[in-house]
């Protein structure tokens, strides 16, 4: 007697943007204090850089933006020592990282893997950044932009940008690796730059959307959702083991940006 073939589903994914939806102000600026004291940046870059940050904290920056941005961001940069980047995410992560987690966003990641959901952080923030914050957070997997190094020092070359389209890329390349169907998945964003990666799936969900993506979303009758209670995850999520921080420099391009934002932003404490 034959055993009945038993129907394998494909995987499930929960694909999140980081900033302003799982944490409460840009990722890019979560570093920005211990850089700045660590000499990578000097105020001479935070004064012309806070304009910029303004303008993209009231209404998101639209894609020319972001290149110039990146471009801006790439030249800062060069000549890092990773190993000194390495050092400083290492020691200062759940510091830094801990507060800005939206209560929201961490119910919804847990919701999501308990029904056996992969979570997943995608990010336009480098991945050394980007991968030990989505482990703290309890994330699976996560996708952030690559820099390039040599003999020990950023070059300032981007490998991949995590992007607009490069991120719809990304998740059509892990559905391909993990068998997700993306049709069965989900994501979240607050930007109308990520409306490449919230299209790639069957359920998008936009989450404190700018004004573009809101508009968006309210068109194609997707749900949004508002996160505004960032709290400490330190006494709920086990801290990240040495090593594992130790793979993750800061994501550099996204990073920088956050150090010369230093003078204008304002760290949001936890309640």
């Amino acid at each position: 007697m034959s055993t009945p073939a038993v129907e394998v589903r494909p995987q499930v994914a929960a694909f999140f943007d980081l900033d302003k939806t799982i944490i409460a102000r840009s990722s890019t600026m979560a570093f920005s204090k211990p850089f700045f004291h660590e000499g990578l940046i000097n105020r001479r870059a935070v004064l012309k850089s806070s304009y910029a940050h303004f303008l993209f904290l009231l209404a998101g920056a639209d894609a020319d933006q972001m290149e110039r941005m990146r471009a801006h961001l790439t030249a800062l940069c060069t000549g890092w020592e990773v190993k000194q980047v390495r050092s400083i995410v290492e020691e200062t992560l759940h510091d830094v990282v801990d507060p800005l987690v939206y209560a929201e966003a961490a119910a919804l990641i847990a919701e999501h893997t308990a029904k056996g959901h992969d979570v997943v952080v995608v990010s336009a923030s480098g991945e050394e950044m980007v991968a030990p914050i989505a482990a703290m957070v309890g994330a699976d997997l996560s996708v952030g932009t690559r820099m390039v190094e040599h003999e020990g020092l950023y070059t300032g070359e981007v490998e991949f940008y995590c992007y607009g389209e490069a991120k719809a890329d990304a998740l059509r390349g892990l559905a391909e690796t993990h068998g997700y169907d993306l049709s069965r998945c989900y994501a979240y964003s607050d930007s109308v730059t990520d409306l490449p990666m919230l299209a790639e799936v069957g359920h998008p969900t936009a989450v404190n959307p700018d004004r573009a993506l809101r508009k968006e979303a309210l068109g194609r009758g997707w749900p949004v959702l508002t996160f505004s209670n960032p709290v400490s995850l330190r006494a709920r999520i086990p801290t990240a083991s040495s090593s594992a921080v130790a793979t993750a420099a800061l994501g550099l391009g996204a990073a920088a940006a956050g150090a010369t934002w230093y003078g204008l932003a304002r760290r949001r404490r936890s309640r």
